[in-house]
């Protein structure tokens, strides 16, 4: 019997895809990792990839437009290893993430959630 299919873990809205390709063209390679509560609380924080490679611990949930979206293991399993949706609002993000100097930020919410 075939095992069940794992439902992704990640998803992104069009503005959010975007929004990464956008960034890739202007900056090169980034990488998406959600934040555990600094800067902006628990936002997903966009920089160019050389600048964060992954730790040891960090868990790859997907990619959006070829940027990796990691979240630290300790972190995933305490939240009961959640499923995320990439998604933009306006208003720069108060952190040091890329996209904050085009006047968004990165949001990640529950599937179905508002």
């Amino acid at each position: 019997m075939p095992e069940p299919a794992v439902p992704p873990r990640l998803t992104a809205t069009p503005r959010a895809a975007e929004t990464v390709r956008r960034l890739t063209a202007a900056h090169g390679p980034l990488v998406l990792h959600q934040s555990g509560g600094c800067c902006d609380g628990s936002s997903p924080m966009c920089l160019l990839a050389a600048e964060l490679p992954p730790g040891p611990s960090d868990v790859l949930l997907g990619e959006v437009e070829g940027a990796p979206f990691y979240i630290n293991g300790d972190q995933d399993a305490r939240w009961g290893r959640p499923s995320f949706v990439l998604d933009v609002l306006d208003g720069a993000a108060t952190s040091f993430s890329l996209e904050g100097a085009e006047g968004v930020h990165f949001v990640a919410r529950a599937p179905g959630g508002a």
